[in-house]
This record gives structure tokens, C-alpha cells and sequence, in this order.
């Protein structure tokens, strides 16, 4: 049974180690700098504040909303985007491409007249921030050994994102927790684990409350 959260707002954030920058020489001489790499991966296990751990399964992208998707760092919202995706057109300067690892993403950054896409590729060509993550809403899910310390919640369908994002505090893999949540995420965390457990099943419905909200919900809301 499918569980519809399509209106709640998730944030995740990955290692990927082959985020990097690079610079290419276009036709007209121009340099052109890009960011690239991974901003979801499948099959890579987070632990989400020692509470559940997740996984985001093959296939999760196969019917995602990318109409419009933001390219941020450290998820600013309120700041003007760095590259912007409208349907992976000819002239969004963000590429998306689901491939065999996840959800790639590559950057075009206007780094003569916008000082933060300076200063992102900068520090990606230092090493300085090596991680990405991704705003996004889930349409399918199942929770898996709720009745262990560390049950398991496999994202099976992504209904869209909305944005992705160099950040200096990406989760690590295997067992680490997740270090780029805030307080109230830790919260919603705790609901998301008891409510499933209050169900008693492994396919729970209607427990993905786990979102980044306070702030986005005042922005939009202004």
C-alpha cells in the first residue's frame, strides 16, 4: 500500500566523494566553471540521529516531479539560487540526471558576477565542502524492523524535489549520524520513528512528518 506524504518536505544530505569542480573552455574562450556530483545516492544507509536508519531505493526517481528544482548551498532558501533547473532545458543552468548511483546534479556558476558561486567553487576546488544534499517530498515508503533499536525506512518513491545543495555537513555513510539537522528536525525525527512504531507495521501509513519547516514555511509563507 502506498503511503502519499507528497506535501511533506524531507531534507537529506550524503558524502559523495566525487563532487568536484572543473572549469571548460567554451567556443566563444570563455571559461565556464561547474559543480558536479551526487546529491542522492541509492542503497547508501543513514542513520538518522541514532533513532531509524533509511535508505533511498533504485527506482525512487523513476516518476519524481523535476520541474523546478534550486541549486543552493547549505539549503539558503532565501538567497538568490546559484543554478536553477526548469524541466533540464536548454537554458537551465542546473543539469539533473538519475543514473546508476543516484541523483546527479552539475552546476553552470556565473562566478564573474555572483561572489557565492565564487566562493563555492572555490572551496569544492579546495576540498573545503565535499558533500550534497536534497529538499524533497515523499510519495512512497516502508518501515522495516520496528520492533529493533534501529529500525529500518526505505524511501521507495520521491513525488518531487525541490531543491539541491552543496553543503559543509553532509552525513556520513554506513552507521554516522547525520550531522546537518537542526533541533527541530531531531524532533520530527522522534515522531516519525513513534508514530510508525504506534502502527505495528511495517507498512506504515501516513508517518512521514520528518521535514525542514519552521523557516521554509515562514518564507513561503511571506
Amino acid at each position: 500500500m502506498k503511503n502519499d506524504n507528497s506535501n511533506k518536505e524531507v531534507k537529506r544530505a550524503y558524502t559523495i566523494a566525487d563532487i568536484r569542480a572543473e572549469t571548460i573552455k567554451e567556443n566563444d574562450g570563455d571559461d565556464l566553471r561547474q559543480v558536479s556530483g551526487h546529491a542522492a545516492v541509492f542503497n547508501q544507509e543513514t542513520v538518522i540521529y541514532g533513532m531509524f536508519r533509511e535508505t533511498i531505493e533504485r527506482g525512487a526517481f523513476d516518476n519524481t516531479d523535476f520541474d523546478d528544482v534550486l541549486y543552493s548551498v547549505n539549503h539558503e532558501l532565501t538567497k538568490i539560487p546559484l543554478a536553477r533547473s526548469r524541466r533540464n532545458n536548454g537554458n537551465s543552468t542546473l543539469y539533473l540526471e538519475v543514473d546508476d548511483t543516484g541523483l546527479f546534479t552539475r552546476a553552470s556558476l556565473d562566478v564573474e558576477n555572483n561572489n557565492e558561486a565564487k566562493a563555492l567553487f572555490s572551496a569544492v576546488s579546495r576540498g573545503d565542502i565535499d558533500g550534497m544534499s536534497f529538499i524533497f517530498y515523499v510519495r512512497d515508503e516502508e518501515w522495516v524492523d520496528l520492533d529493533k533499536d534501529l529500525p529500518l525506512r526505505r524511501i521507495k518513491e520521491i513525488a518531487r524535489v525541490k531543491e539541491v545543495s552543496a553543503v559543509n555537513f553532509p552525513a556520513y555513510t554506513g552507521t554516522d549520524i547525520n550531522t546537518a539537522r537542526g533541533v527541530d528536525t531531531l524532533d520530527n525525527a522522534k515522531i516519525v520513528l513513534e508514530n510508525a512504531r504506534s502502527k505495528g507495521l511495517d507498512n506504515s501509513s501516513e508517518v512521514e512528518i520528518l521535514k525542514i519547516r519552521n523557516k521554509i514555511i515562514a518564507q513561503e509563507g511571506n
